[in-house]
């Protein structure tokens, strides 16, 4: 009995070492660090990985997250250069670059960083007016990184980014903002009618200016055109008219020729000439001046004509 007990003891024994050895074992995952203390004091910072510690002398003080953080913090009281009280919240994106500063600069890191944020918002804020700060969100941004990243660089902590999130000014000045930007927008849609209008009357006005030299322009044309068959007309007709007396002429010639080849004597020939003569008056002259010599032929004509009788 004794060894059975004695077996059991033992045996209990070294399950309690084994639970203490395996407590002592640690791994730290990646983008972590734990902060170590011996005997109260700080003894190292375990950076990921495998770890052992001393039982009951060292201890883990602090698990630190070294990824990039985002801290949400609640909507703030500002009051503005014009006595304006607005609503503000803010984001501030860190990163724990330093552990042991994380761990032993300041009681809360997160509770510290937002008091902060407040403050420099309140500062911020009070030299701004309700208009400015409505419009200045990247100026304040920027001066609030400045300062907070400036003041926890003690607490171990990077900060790499902040903004506001949102701003809510009171609903008085809410609803005069939307009366303002409604009588804005208002405004600005009879601007541009008035100016859709006058364009639309210039464009008119030239159309019509167009037109009416697009008109001129082609009556012009036609007068020109017209004008240049009235000379063809008359040109083609006087060149008829010539072409006509040629060939009365040259049949005239020809027939002459033909009563001289064919032996007539020249009181004929004179006699023919005479006609054709008043042929060539063609009865439209009011005064025909005649050569002596069909003159002279007219009387013997005559008196041809009174011996056949």
């Amino acid at each position: 009995m004794p060894e059975i007990i004695r077996t059991v003891i033992i045996v209990v024994i070294a399950l309690i070492v084994l639970a203490v050895i395996l407590s002592c074992i640690n791994i730290v995952p990646q983008q972590n660090a734990y902060v170590i203390e011996r005997l109260g004091r700080y003894k190292a910072t375990w950076d990921a990985g495998f770890h052992f510690k001393v039982p009951l002398i060292d201890r883990i003080v602090r698990k630190v997250l070294l990824k990039e953080q985002v801290a949400d913090f609640a909507p703030q009281p500002v009051i503005t250069k014009d006595n304006v009280t607005m609503q503000i919240d803010s984001v501030v994106y860190f990163r724990v670059m330093n552990p042991h500063d994380y761990a032993y600069g300041v009681e809360n890191p997160i509770m510290a960083m937002e008091n902060l944020t407040a403050t420099t918002l309140r500062n911020i804020i009070g030299d701004m007016e309700l208009d400015t700060t409505l419009t200045s969100r990247d100026s304040i941004n920027s001066s609030m990184l400045q300062i907070i990243d400036q003041a926890t660089d003690p607490w171990g902590i990077k900060v790499t980014r902040v903004e506001l999130k949102n701003i809510q000014p009171p609903a008085a000045i809410r609803e005069a903002m939307e009366k303002q930007m409604k009588a804005e927008r208002e405004k600005r849609a009879a601007i541009l009618t008035a100016e859709g209008e006058k364009q639309s009357m210039i464009l008119t006005a030239e159309g019509r200016k167009e037109s009416a030299v697009l008109e001129a322009e082609a009556k012009k044309q036609a007068t020109i055109l017209a004008a240049e068959a009235e000379k063809e007309k008359e040109i083609k007709e006087a060149e008829g008219k010539a072409e006509a007396i040629r060939a009365i002429h040259k049949a005239q010639a020809d027939g002459l020729k033909d009563i001289k080849e064919a032996g007539a004597d020249e009181a004929v020939i004179r006699l023919k000439s005479l006609e054709a003569f008043q042929a060539a008056a063609d009865g439209q002259a009011t005064k025909i001046i005649i050569p002596s010599e069909i003159a002279g032929l007219a009387g013997l004509a005559k008196g041809v004509t009174e011996s056949l009788k």
